[in-house]
């Protein structure tokens, strides 16, 4: 099982800026994971957002992230950061982390999920 813990979601302005956390561990989890963010809400469904790959060096993003989120890893800790500025109103969802082989989680098929973390951005 691999477990993933996440934190820093929370309720913001249009404008601000969040960061959120995801800290992997379990005796199933693969370094050779990529480890990265969905997000789901009520009018959009679930949606990629981005991912990394193991090492951290190559990334993916949503177009409609793409130049506001950024994605990092901490390949020591296992740990995923998404930084997220210039939060929209539609940027609001509970987002979840992922992680598994890069392919399947770029299509929306990953080892595990998070328990998610609400993010919700007031106009």
């Amino acid at each position: 099982q691999v477990q993933l813990a996440e934190s820093g979601g929370g309720m913001v302005r249009a404008g601000d800026s969040l960061i959120l956390s995801c800290a992997a561990s379990g005796p199933s989890f693969m370094e050779s994971f990529a480890m990265g963010w969905f997000r789901q809400s009520p009018a959009k469904g679930r949606e990629f957002v981005a991912v990394i790959n193991y090492s951290g060096l190559s990334e993916i993003y949503a177009d409609s992230v793409k130049g506001r989120f950024t994605i990092s890893k901490d390949v020591v800790k296992n740990t995923v950061y998404l930084q997220m500025n210039s939060l929209r109103p539609e940027d609001t969802a509970v987002y979840y982390c992922v992680t598994g082989h890069g392919p399947d989680v770029v299509a929306g098929t990953p080892h595990s999920w998070g328990q998610g973390t609400q993010v919700t951005v007031s106009s």
